[in-house]
């Protein structure tokens, strides 16, 4: 959608909530240029997760195991 300034002027609210309903961008037209209000498209944080490699062990191989040489203290 395209309109003027001054019809942005006189439905600045309706628009902006258009904008954000429709996710469509919405074009200004002054002095012969566009200027657009466009939406933010955030990125789902559920689509930054990265698989794990899961390793497993049996009982034993996990009580048996020797931690010092990779324990660091937070000191």
């Amino acid at each position: 959608m395209t309109v003027t300034p001054s019809k942005l002027r006189e439905n600045l609210y309706k628009l902006l909530d258009t904008v954000i309903q429709t996710k469509e961008p919405l074009e200004v037209k002054r002095h012969g240029q566009i200027l657009m209000i466009i939406p933010e498209h955030k990125k789902s944080k559920l689509k930054a997760i990265q698989p794990k490699k899961i390793t497993t062990c049996s009982d034993d191989e996990l009580i048996n195991t020797s931690w010092e040489s990779e324990w660091k203290p937070f000191i």
